[in-house]
């Protein structure tokens, strides 16, 4: 596969609006180059006996379960508030509705 060229890399630097330097555009080619080598690698590896994956390993989420377990009383949660109202935590309205 040909690596890609210094006039590919101005293309893409025109299309990013970014401004290289002459010298940038042969080290980037180069940069670029390996890392589409290094993709092709790995898509010649991934044969259609691999399935795809997101994660080397199996991952399940583990989860327990919701048990109601005791907890502050609404009266014992809002007893440092400043101020309250309905039981909740009232607070500065800071964006000017109702």
């Amino acid at each position: 596969m040909p690596g890609i060229t210094r006039e590919e890399v101005a293309h893409l630097a025109r299309l990013a609006r970014l401004e290289l330097k002459p010298e940038e555009l042969d080290h980037f080619a180069g940069q670029l180059g390996d890392i589409i080598g290094a993709v092709a690698r790995v898509s010649e590896v991934a044969d259609q006996d691999v399935p795809p994956t997101s994660h080397p390993l199996p991952l399940t989420n583990v989860m327990r379960a919701d048990e109601v377990r005791p907890s502050l009383t609404p009266e014992q949660a809002l007893s440092g508030a400043p101020a309250q109202e309905q039981q909740r935590f009232k607070v500065p309205q800071i964006l000017g509705e109702e």
